[in-house]
């Protein structure tokens, strides 16, 4: 999209396609068993986590099919804009938004790459031990829960079609 299109508002945002898999990423990351039952800590660390982790399941997904890959940095690019809007409601100010996010980014790239192996290796204690790293706990010995339920929604993921994703749905 050329810069004239976004300034005049000529064309349709691409990125607006992707938003309802985005309310569906964080709905997903709200879930509350999440934190109730697989011992994620209720805190801005642990739900930014979550989302990291949802997200990570949902871009993993998105990179297999030939359809859904090359969009990958469109979802991306609403989870920015979401946690720049987050961190400026929480005071941030403009020198020190784009540290912050360059940071979260890299957070959520190292997260990505570890969950992308972890998953690939079908090693549920490694993958335990990789969310103990990446995800703030209330209680660590949940992580194998948390691993489980990790686990379930990536399948979950694995089954739901192009379109659906689209569309923010996700097979049961």
């Amino acid at each position: 999209m050329s810069l004239f299109a976004r300034l005049f508002g000529t064309q349709p945002n691409p990125r607006e396609q992707w938003r309802p898999l985005w309310h569906t990423i964080v709905e997903q990351a709200r879930e509350p068993d999440w934190y109730r039952m697989c011992g994620v800590a209720d805190t801005v660390e642990g739900r930014f986590d979550m989302i990291t982790l949802v997200l990570s399941l949902v871009l993993l997904r998105m990179e297999k099919d030939e359809e859904l890959a090359p969009h990958t940095s469109l979802v991306t690019e609403l989870f920015v804009e979401d946690m720049e809007g987050q961190l400026r409601e929480a005071g941030i100010g403009d020198p020190t938004v784009g540290k912050k996010i360059g940071n979260l980014m890299s957070s959520m790239g190292g997260r990505l790459g570890t969950y992308r192996q972890r998953l690939a290796d079908e090693d549920r204690a490694a993958l335990a031990d990789a969310l103990k790293r990446n995800v703030t706990m209330a209680q660590e010995d949940e992580a194998e829960a948390l691993a489980d339920r990790m686990i379930r929604l990536h399948k979950r993921l694995e089954r739901t079609d192009a379109e659906q994703l689209r569309a923010g749905e996700i097979a049961a």
